[in-house]
C-alpha cells in the first residue's frame, strides 16, 4: 500500500514568501494523519488541492506557535464547510486548555466533535493504534516538552501461493488458517508445511517525524532501521552555536542521527528564515548521510509505491 507525505510547511518560526511553518499530512495504510499545524496550513491544503476525507487524527509535537497556530483556523473552516466526522488531536494536555475557549468563542454549534488525547511528550509510548498501524511518541530535546512521532505499519499475514491452492485443492475456508500459520492436510493425510504454501509479506513500513530538537542520540535506538526519517535541520554549521541556544539541530547533526540509526532515507525540514540559500544544508547533510533530501512547501513525496 502506498505511503506518501504532503509537505504543507517546512519552515521554522518566522514565515517567509517561500516557507510556511511546520505541517504535513502523512498518507499511510489508506489513512491520513496531520502532523503539526502551523500558520498557513489550510491555505497550503487549498493551494495543493489536497482533499482530506480520511483525516481523523492530528498530532501536535509541542506547544510553540509555529506548530499549532493553524489549528483554530482549520477547525473553524471544517465547521463552516459541514464536516461531521470527529477529529482527535493528540497533544500535550495544555493544548485543550488553550483551544477550548477559542472553539467556544469562534466556533459555537460545532457540527463535529473535537476530541483531545493527552500525551506525555517526555515518554516513548503508544498513543494510537488501529488494526493496520500504530503511532508512538519519540521524546525530543527542546525548550518546552516536545516529541516526535513514529508511524509504523503492522506486519501483514503471509501471502499464500496461488499455485499451491490449485495443486492441493485447498478449500477457501482453509486459507485464513494457512495465513495464520497453519499447515494443510490433504485428503490423503499428507501434511503440507506452511512454509511451502506461503511467502512473507513486505516488512512493515516505518516513518518518523522529529521536529524540534537539539542533537539527541537517545533517539537512535527508537528509530533504528526505519524506512524514512523527517528530521529538523534549522541551521547550517555556521549557526551551530545558535542551535545550542535555541535547542535545534544543524543539517549535519540530523544526518549523523540518520547515519547512526541506519535509516533508509532522510528528509530535512524546519528551515530557518535566516538562511537564504539551502544548498549548504544539503551539502553538509550529504557528506554524512548520502540519501538526503531537502523538502519543499506544497510538495508531495512518494515514500513507498
Amino acid at each position: 500500500m502506498a505511503v506518501k507525505v504532503h509537505i504543507l510547511g517546512s519552515g521554522s518560526a518566522k514565515p517567509t514568501a517561500t516557507l510556511t511553518p511546520s505541517s504535513q499530512v502523512l498518507q499511510m495504510c489508506d489513512k491520513q494523519f496531520m502532523i503539526d499545524c502551523g500558520e498557513g496550513t489550510q491555505i497550503n491544503l487549498a493551494v495543493m488541492g489536497l482533499r482530506t476525507p480520511r483525516l481523523d487524527n492530528i498530532f501536535i509535537s509541542h506547544l510553540h506557535g509555529d506548530h499549532c497556530f493553524g489549528l483554530i483556523g482549520l477547525l473553524s473552516t471544517w465547521a463552516m464547510t459541514g464536516r461531521t466526522r470527529s477529529i482527535t488531536i493528540h497533544a500535550h494536555p495544555d493544548l485543550e486548555k488553550i483551544m477550548n475557549p477559542l472553539l467556544n468563542y469562534f466556533s459555537t454549534d460545532m457540527p463535529y466533535e473535537v476530541r483531545f488525547n493527552h500525551i506525555n511528550p517526555l515518554k516513548h509510548e503508544l498513543i494510537y493504534e488501529d488494526r493496520t498501524m500504530t503511532v508512538k511518541t519519540l521524546p525530543l530535546r527542546h525548550k518546552v516538552p516536545c516529541c516526535g512521532f513514529l508511524f509504523e505499519e503492522k506486519q501483514r499475514p503471509p501471502h499464500i501461493q496461488k499455485e499451491m491452492i490449485e495443486a492441493y485443492h485447498i478449500p477457501v475456508a482453509e486459507i485464513p488458517k494457512i495465513k495464520a500459520g497453519a499447515d494443510f492436510k490433504t485428503e490423503d493425510g499428507v501434511v503440507i508445511p506452511n512454509s511451502q504454501l506461503t511467502y512473507p509479506s513486505d516488512p512493515p513500513y516505518r516513518y518518523a517525524y522529529c521536529s524540534d530538537t537539539a542533537y539527541n542520540e537517545k533517539l537512535i535506538p527508537l528509530i533504528e532501521g526505519i524506512d524514512c526519517l523527517y528530521h529538523e535541520a534549522t541551521f547550517t554549521d555556521e549557526f551551530e552555536s545558535r542551535c545550542k541556544d535555541t535547542m535545534h539541530s544543524t543539517a549535519r547533526q540530523a544526518a549523523t542521527i540518520a547515519q547512526k540509526a541506519h535509516v533508509g532515507r532522510l528528509l530535512l525540514g524546519h528551515f530557518s528564515s535566516r538562511i537564504a540559500d539551502f544548498t549548504p544544508l544539503y551539502n553538509e547533510s550529504k557528506q554524512v548521510f548520502p540519501n538526503t533530501m531537502l523538502v519543499h512547501d506544497r510538495t508531495t513525496y512518494y515514500l513507498k509505491d
